[in-house]
């Protein structure tokens, strides 16, 4: 078959409403085996899922040797060559507590620097503080115990007092 400008085609094939073909592993699927894809124009892609996935999978370990220096790579800007060297500088412990075999690379959000490789705790910790020092200034306070309150002494009248003066340490502290 033929299209216009006399260039030769396949020609379409028929499926029924709501399915489509998938070119890899030559099956009629439903549409829902597919992953979306806005820029086609049928909305989803060529692939169904478990094709599209093997193929992705078969680049990343072609282009980049494998999904961890893939996501190394994209996210960060770093290899896993760059890792280790970082690892290393840092005597291969948590950059933050010194625990053991780190394998979260902590950066900047607002700059995307890498800033050093942290044990999972200390890089969920940071992100729960969203990297403010204010915040994680506070929490020293607090954690020394220097945080204070408005205590009711009389209808109207507060007095700024620790949360800790006049109540005895807990038994597991």
């Amino acid at each position: 078959m033929r299209d216009e400008r006399g260039r030769e085609v396949k020609a379409a094939r028929e499926v029924q409403e709501g399915h489509r073909f998938c070119a890899d592993c030559g099956t009629v699927k439903p549409v829902a085996d597919f992953p979306r894809n806005r820029s086609d124009s049928t909305g989803y892609a060529t692939y169904c899922k478990p094709c599209h996935n093997a193929r992705t999978r078969e680049t990343k370990l072609r282009l980049y040797g494998g999904d961890r220096e893939y996501h190394l790579r994209r996210r960060y800007g770093v290899g896993q060559q760059e890792f280790d060297e970082l690892l290393a500088e840092q005597g291969g412990v948590c950059a933050i507590c010194g625990g053991e075999d780190p394998q979260h690379l902590d950066h900047d959000h607002r700059t995307g620097w890498v800033r050093g490789i942290l044990c999972f705790n200390c890089n969920g910790g940071l992100g729960q503080f969203r990297d403010s020092p204010t915040r994680l200034a506070r929490a020293i306070t607090y954690l020394r115990g220097t945080t204070w309150q408005r205590a009711l002494i009389h209808p109207g009248v507060y007095q700024m007092c620790s949360p800790t003066r006049g109540r005895p340490p807990s038994p597991r502290s």
